[in-house]
């Protein structure tokens, strides 16, 4: 089973990238997300999730770990393919799908190629309540691009402060709704995991 592949980017097509590992050619298949941040000569890493049938062996990429995650968890929803699953990735970042799920917002999802209302409202509904995935690692990791320190950080004081609400007795759905409602409500630059948690509080307060 294949989780990374490091190497030089061959080619970029629409929709799947040629990865050279040491002298073999890896044909990735990844969202435009992914692909717009592969450069033809450049090095990259990308993360894998691997898909074996009898007729053939398929690799999905992604820039970051959570992705791959998050792509394996939206397959377990019936109606959601690796297809599906790609899509929604390319228009949802991690953390956006995470407060999508959070806050039952059915239209952001449906914004992908493929989900129609019914499937997003399926999906929002089947994965509320339920902890974001994390994968292998506990942070994303952007090795084709500019630091993802924002999003790790971003990532660990959203998680965190969904921890603390828990541990408070809130449910897991009213602590993710409530972080993701007060995040939203914050704008500007994600705040950090004590003033994210002061301000879920009193959203479940209201």
């Amino acid at each position: 089973m294949i989780g990374s592949l490091k190497g030089v980017v061959e080619a970029v097509g629409e929709d799947c990238a040629l990865i050279d590992v040491n002298g073999v050619g890896y044909v990735v298949q990844a969202s435009g997300r992914t692909l717009a941040r592969l450069e033809k000569g450049a090095p990259a890493k990308l993360y894998v999730e691997t898909h074996v049938r009898e007729d053939a062996i398929r690799l999905f990429g992604f820039a970051a770990e959570e992705e791959r995650a998050w792509f394996v968890q939206l397959q377990t929803i019936p109606g959601v393919g690796a297809k599906v699953a790609l899509a929604i990735i390319d228009v949802l970042g991690p953390h956006q799908l995470a407060d999508a799920i959070a806050l039952q917002d059915k239209a952001a999802v449906a914004r992908a190629n493929g989900v129609g209302p019914k499937l997003a409202a399926r999906i929002v509904q089947e994965l509320a309540g339920k902890a974001p995935p994390r994968g292998f690692l506990s942070a994303s990791l952007d090795p084709v691009g500019p630091s993802t320190t924002v999003t790790a950080v971003l990532s660990a004081a959203r998680n965190e402060a969904v921890s603390a609400l828990v541990n408070l007795g809130i449910d897991q759905a009213t602590a993710a709704r409530a972080v993701a409602s007060a995040a939203r409500a914050m704008g500007g630059e994600e705040p950090a995991a004590p003033e994210l948690i002061r301000a879920a509080l009193k959203e479940v307060n209201r």
